[in-house]
């Protein structure tokens, strides 16, 4: 009977999974804990700080957490492979990049329902915001930014967890988004009890290029040796 009741039983918690994982709206299929190259900043990036974090213990705390360092190093990468154990573990995550976040809530404002919006975005138990300050979006295209970032946070304090992904230290986000009352505010709670992974080392996509460079030029070369070839 076990048995019987078993298979049943394991076919509704994958299909559970399956739901929260594409709910979640990660971008990259591939970014697990396993696909991870954890040799090339073994230094620096150390997996069995991660492998808590995909336990999903922080969001039973409602600990927030940020990833903080330059572009280039795995942070969205790992962010992802995060949800989707704490997806696995049965919470429930939304990811969202800070440009597609600010635009939703931008246009929310504009049709009257940034409240409905911001409800929206409480109601997960861990939501990602990735890409804060990847480019100049937030200030120049949202210039209500500030106070669209404060309502999001300001509704999930102590509610939820927040994950933050950027490339902007924390020093550093007043002079970003300006109206520093409204930065300080954001900080106060999303600092508050936060895991904050400061990332470090080389570029995974310096080294990709580079090696997608020397690649073309071995070509090259093969090609042009092959051509100087003389018939017998």
């Amino acid at each position: 009977m076990e048995r019987l009741l078993a298979v049943p039983a394991n076919l509704r918690q994958e299909r559970s999974i399956e739901r929260r994982i594409r709910a979640a709206r990660l971008r990259d299929d591939n970014a697990t804990f396993e696909s991870f190259d954890w040799e090339f900043n073994r230094k620096t990036i150390h997996r069995a700080e991660f492998e808590e974090l995909g336990t999903g213990d922080f969001i039973r705390r409602h600990d927030n957490v940020a990833f903080v360092g330059e572009s280039g190093l795995g942070k969205s990468h790992l962010i992802q492979a995060i949800a989707r154990r704490c997806c696995v573990h049965g919470y429930r995550v939304r990811y969202i990049t800070s440009a597609e976040l600010l635009e939703e809530l931008t246009a929310a404002s504009g049709d009257k329902t940034l409240s409905s919006k911001v409800r929206y975005y409480t109601r997960f138990d861990l939501l990602i915001i990735d890409e804060f300050g990847f480019d100049k979006l937030e200030r120049r295209e949202y210039p209500e930014s500030p106070s669209l970032l404060y309502k999001v946070i300001d509704s999930r304090s102590r509610r939820g967890s927040t994950a933050i992904v950027t490339n902007v230290d924390f020093k550093e986000w007043t002079d970003y988004l300006g109206d520093p009352p409204l930065v300080m505010a954001i900080l106060d709670r999303l600092v508050d009890d936060t895991i904050i992974q400061r990332f470090a080392g080389k570029s995974y996509r310096a080294y990709r290029a580079e090696q997608k460079a020397q690649q073309k030029g071995r070509q090259r070369m093969a090609r042009k040796g092959s051509s100087n070839v003389q018939p017998s």
